[in-house]
């Protein structure tokens, strides 16, 4: 669907649209609802973990430590939205604050507060432009390139496109192995960062094999890794892959309308809504990415222009599974049976 924005030169917006301006006053950091959101996630999340350890401990079936790894791994989504907002610098009013929330969460993600913070940042600024994919992104290829690459690189990307791969094995090696090296372009603090969330992770294994003893905490955080991540990756992917997308070349590329056009409105349960931190509300953020998670709904309820984006539900996601590649001639992502049959040369 086409949403309207201001009249373009080159595909480029003059300005933002009238109703833009009125969304600032969402960007504004609740100190209480901050401090209440580490409450209900922080202090759940402890809990599960004391019963987890009781369960291995005592020798109980494993199912139940998985029932609640399962539970767990939610709470570690939501932890992560807690970080994903301190790298905005959106969650306290104080930089410090979120810097250091944004550490301390992010040991537990697995995933450097620096580092990601600068990749992220750049997510924002090229998500939806064809000619600047690559940073922050789910790897995307364009009919054209996918007919032009060789055949090994073709079947890289179909096995990477695959969903045990995309949404099982690559988000685990994503966060307890990718994340533990700098990203590309990595500046001087942001290698610190990696390097001291690193050494903290050690550490917290350290202290666990010397109190209740490795392979507890690993038959613990494991499954909790395997279930965020997979959920996390899965967020991630729908929020800029889905029927209707919009993507442009940069000279045509529109900010505000691969904002509302490129970012889906993923509406969920209202349980998982709090699990996902509001962030199914993604048009929104990425709108104003300066709203923390806590007022997200806030600000669509009360912006109209918002409430036009089509909602993208839990079945209606499913659909993203079958599209693959980006078909410029369409401007739409398409599936791999749509492609006619492709020679196996290089």
């Amino acid at each position: 669907m086409s949403i309207a924005t201001p009249k373009a030169i080159s595909g480029r917006p003059k300005s933002k649209p009238g109703w833009y301006p009125a969304t600032a006053r969402y960007g504004k950091p609740d100190i209480r609802r901050a401090t209440w959101q580490i409450i209900d996630t922080f202090v759940p999340y402890a809990v599960l973990w004391v019963l987890m350890v009781l369960t291995v401990r005592n020798g109980y079936p494993y199912g139940m430590t998985l029932a609640l790894a399962t539970l767990a791994g939610g709470l570690l989504v939501r932890i992560f939205i807690l970080f994903h907002d301190c790298c905005h610098g959106s969650f306290f009013g104080s930089r410090r604050a979120n810097t250091v929330l944004g550490y301390i969460t992010g040991i537990l993600v697995f995933t450097a507060f620096d580092d990601w913070r600068r990749a992220h940042g750049r997510h924002h600024a090229t998500f939806g432009d064809l000619d600047r994919r690559g940073t922050g992104d789910v790897w995307t290829l364009t009919v054209a390139e996918y007919r032009a690459a060789p055949l090994r690189t073709r079947l890289i990307y179909r096995l990477f496109r695959n969903p045990l791969i995309l949404f099982g094995l690559g988000p685990v090696i994503l966060f307890l192995i990718i994340n533990r090296f700098p990203t590309a372009g990595a500046k001087r603090h942001d290698r610190i960062s990696v390097l001291v969330t690193d050494l903290a992770i050690l550490a917290v294994m350290g202290l666990a094999g010397l109190t209740i003893g490795l392979r507890t905490y690993l038959l613990i955080q494991l499954p909790i890794i395997l279930v965020a991540s997979s959920v996390g990756m899965w967020l991630f992917y729908v929020q800029h892959q889905f029927e209707g997308v919009y993507w442009a070349r940069h000279e045509n590329w529109d900010p505000m309308r691969v904002a509302l056009e490129g970012s889906s409105y993923y509406r969920l349960p209202k349980v998982l809504q709090w699990f996902t931190g509001n962030i199914g509300l993604h048009h929104v953020h990425h709108v104003r990415p300066r709203i923390p998670n806590y007022h997200l709904q806030h600000c669509y309820d009360g912006t109209p222009a918002l409430q036009v984006v089509r909602p993208l539900t839990l079945r209606g996601s499913l659909k993203s599974l079958r599209l693959n590649i980006w078909d410029e001639a369409q401007h739409k992502l398409v599936g791999f049976r749509e492609l006619k049959p492709l020679p196996l040369a290089v």
